[in-house]
């Protein structure tokens, strides 16, 4: 109950799951669309180098960082009481680095950094939050049943 006397709504793992990836998926689709719109006025011998490019940038940023945070993130998660917040599906400093990385990327886009080399980075950063909320909705349906990463360090 907070100050008022109200209970605070909560919810259950399995929607804290969904939320989470579908906040990373979405976010990364608008990334990657951002890119496909920068990308889509380059010839098409330079936008599928730079698709390319941005596409192993984003497999890259996958594998070595966003699949270790978001399965850091499921841990956090698998720890909570079985019906938390609705908002918990992040942690405090997470919301903190979503409104840091909105600056960056709306600063990225005032700047004079040519939109080609944008897009390798949007597509990069975005194609690594597409992959990386699939790994949330593995626990959607039976979070009991879904293995847990063990640890960071977990052979990554």
């Amino acid at each position: 109950m907070n100050v008022l006397g109200a209970a605070l709504p909560t919810v259950g793992r399995r929607w804290l799951y969904l939320a989470a990836g579908l906040l990373w998926g979405a976010a990364g689709v608008m990334l990657c669309a951002r890119a496909y719109g920068w990308l889509a006025s380059e010839d098409t011998a330079h936008a599928l180098l730079h698709l390319t490019i941005g596409a192993a940038c984003g497999a890259l940023i996958y594998r070595f960082k966003f699949s270790r945070v978001a399965d850091k993130n499921i841990r956090r998660i698998n720890r909570l009481a079985e019906r938390a917040s609705p908002l918990a599906f992040q942690s405090p400093p997470t919301y903190l680095l979503i409104v840091f990385m909105m600056g960056l990327g709306s600063a990225l886009r005032h700047s004079a950094l040519p939109r080609y080399l944008l897009a390798i980075l949007y597509l990069g950063i975005g194609l690594g939050l597409v992959l990386a909320s699939l790994r949330y909705y593995r626990y959607v349906q039976s979070p009991a049943r879904s293995q847990v990463p063990i640890s960071d360090s977990a052979g990554r």
